[in-house]
């Protein structure tokens, strides 16, 4: 019995040994990827960052302003958006979140709203994309939605689950999103854990002032969501 046992064992042992093989493979190229991603958007911040003199000059600028003298209606600019659109003129902005790890380009393709799903900067294949804003929308909507994934590694929009617990909600509520007009900020107001048949997944046009949605996947259903609303400030 032990004899004609032993080829079975033997069988099972190899299965099991190219099965841990193929799982450490598997975890190897799904950390080299996460690598590549973060390579990536820090290159493509690189290319966000402004030019030292221009830094520089406005530090300089905002120190000698007298006390007395009248706020700006806008912060200064923080990223060099031209720069990122003429590295790829379908990005249309920074978006930055208080308290998170969420400091990436926002994409715009009116004719393929989905564009950067699955696709870096460059239009290469990435599992983790691009944040996005919706197809329906444009830089002058009263409402923006932006689109991006919630990442088990943390990337993208993964941080927004933060949002859940109202203590970092009432610490963590500004959100930036500057464009080639400027800095635009938002202040949260809302966080709804929903689905894709939410109210605001439609509400391109508001009359209660501006907004900025940020949109990611939330729960165990497949429909399930998590909108983030922010009212400009």
């Amino acid at each position: 019995m032990r004899t004609r046992n032993k080829p079975v064992l033997i069988f099972f042992c190899l299965l099991l040994s190219a099965a841990a093989v193929l799982a450490g493979v598997n975890i190897y190229s799904e950390l080299k990827e996460r690598q590549k991603e973060k390579e990536d958007f820090a290159a493509v911040a690189e290319i966000a960052e402004l030019p030292m003199t221009e830094a520089l000059a406005e530090s300089v600028t905002d120190a000698e302003t007298e006390p007395s003298a009248e706020p700006t209606e806008q912060p200064a600019a923080e990223r060099n958006i031209q720069a990122l659109i003429a590295e790829n003129a379908d990005c249309v902005g920074w978006l930055s979140v208080d308290g998170t790890n969420i400091n990436y380009p926002v994409m715009h393709t009116p004719s393929d709203p989905q564009k950067y799903l699955r696709r870096n900067f460059y239009g290469k294949y990435s599992q983790s994309g691009v944040p996005f804003l919706d197809g329906r929308c444009n830089l002058q909507s009263t409402n923006l939605i932006i689109y991006g994934h919630n990442m088990r590694n943390g990337a993208m929009f993964s941080d927004l689950k933060k949002y859940v617990d109202r203590e970092f909600l009432n610490a963590h509520r500004t959100v930036k999103f500057e464009t080639v007009d400027g800095v635009q900020t938002f202040t949260v107001t809302e966080v709804l854990k929903t689905n894709t048949s939410n109210e605001w997944y439609n509400r391109i046009a508001a009359e209660d002032g501006r907004h900025l949605i940020l949109a990611t996947c939330y729960g165990s259903g497949k429909d399930g969501r998590l909108l983030i609303i922010a009212a400009e400030t």
